[in-house]
């Protein structure tokens, strides 16, 4: 069996809420190097300070042989490659490789014979091999699977969540060669404490990342169907799924938006592999359609029972209590919170957002948003409960509805207060 590679020494490209924890991981048994692009970033963690919250600051201060640079020259020194940078989607929702290119630009820079370079960023299949492999040949000069051997073992880190953490969860992992392959399943077996899968190809493993967020979001998108339907049957959604659910293998889903970085994007990428070899993906964009059209249909809910009570929406002030993409989180990433205040920014409403999760400083640069510092009592023509907080949950049903002036309107997107205490729910 093939072991893994002497003298190693990894290098991690992209410090966000995937390579952080990975570095960390690493860095407790590897001369390990957490590398980034944003100077900033790499202050903040030499200080011992994560402002993603995934690691605490002693578990920074205790890993003795781990390093952080945003100096590529540095690279050199290492000979295994780890890359954990986004993977977005464009404006017309086309996979955006922009970052995995640099990052495979860099690594190529640095790259030796005999060299291992594994990517975790969540990518269609094909990709690795198709973008990335050539990329890191023309850069290097060197020739894949003789000078050098890739892996892929895609990334399952769920932010802001203290149980499913990195050791805890099975890591899927791929190599190029036989060999290959099992060496990188040996390099996180050492660190994945629930153990690993080895898939057949680097194909296979890039799959089952991109469709564990296709199928979410696709039963999201179902459990959203539903609670439209219901509405407008006068049915409480909660309380259907809560009858449903005593059938044992009725699956928990609840309707809500769906933002992140991985559920709303995902499914981009096989929509885009899957047109580009001919087929055009029916049910997976309908599911992508509806989800994303949820902020929109909870505006329209609460306008209309804002008009019922003769509240006019025109200049009216509307509390949107929650700006992160899931609750007890910082992460701002495509958020669909934004679309509920681009919305009612068309009906001339005056919005105002709370999170005491958010930075101020990045909801600003991200969204042009100024968050606010502190709640005001009776202020509110409408609040919409958007983001399940536990600082919410402790704040109360009675304390949420002070901010409201008599007559207004209290929307719960979440399910956090009983369907008695609100004007409309999902």
């Amino acid at each position: 069996m093939a072991k893994v590679l002497d003298d190693l020494r990894i290098a991690v490209i992209g410090l966000g809420y995937v390579g952080l924890p990975l570095a960390v991981a690493f860095g407790r048994k590897y001369p390990t190097l957490g590398f980034d692009i944003n100077p900033q970033r790499i202050e903040a963690l030499t200080q011992g300070r994560d402002d993603t919250l995934e690691v605490a600051a002693d578990e920074l201060k205790g890993v003795e042989r781990l390093r952080f640079t945003a100096d590529t020259q540095r690279l050199s020194d290492c000979n295994c490659y780890i890359v954990t940078v986004p993977t977005p989607i464009d404006v017309h929702k086309q996979p955006d490789l922009t970052p995995l290119r640099k990052a495979s630009e860099t690594v190529g820079a640095a790259l030796k014979p005999g060299d291992l370079v594994v990517y975790e960023s969540t990518v269609y299949p094909g990709a690795t091999e198709e973008v990335c492999v050539p990329i890191l040949e023309r850069v290097s000069g060197l020739t894949f699977n003789r000078d050098f051997v890739v892996g892929y073992s895609p990334e399952r880190i769920n932010p802001g969540d203290k149980t499913h953490r990195l050791e805890t969860i099975l890591k899927v992992t791929s190599g190029s060669t036989p060999d290959a392959a099992e060496q990188i399943d040996n390099l996180y077996g050492s660190i994945i404490t629930a153990g690993t899968h080895l898939a057949s190809s680097i194909k296979v493993a890039e799959a089952a990342k991109v469709i564990e967020n296709t199928q979410r979001d696709l039963n999201i998108a179902l459990v959203n169907e539903l609670a439209i339907i219901f509405n407008r049957l006068g049915i409480d959604t909660g309380e259907v799924l809560a009858a449903a659910g005593t059938k044992w293998n009725f699956l928990p889903f609840r309707p809500g938006l769906v933002g992140g970085h991985c559920i709303s994007i995902d499914p981009y990428y096989l929509t885009h592999k899957a047109q580009a070899v001919g087929y055009h993906p029916e049910i997976i964009l309908a599911g992508r359609r509806l989800n994303d059209g949820m902020g929109a249909y909870v505006v329209s809910q609460v306008v209309k029972k804002m008009t019922q009570k003769k509240i006019q929406v025109m200049g009216s002030k509307v509390l949107i209590l929650g700006l992160a993409f899931k609750e007890n989180c910082p992460d701002l990433r495509n958020t669909r919170v934004v679309d509920m205040i681009k919305e009612l920014e068309d009906y001339h409403a005056e919005v105002e957002v709370y999170d005491p999760w958010v930075s101020p400083a990045e909801a600003k640069q991200e969204y042009g948003l100024d968050l606010l510092d502190a709640l005001s009592p009776g202020r509110y023509d409408a609040v919409i409960l958007a983001v399940a907080h536990q600082q919410f949950e402790v704040l109360g049903g009675e304390a949420i509805q002070a901010l409201c002036q008599p007559t207004a309107v209290l929307f719960d997107i979440k399910h956090m207060l009983p369907a008695t205490a609100v004007d409309g729910r999902l």
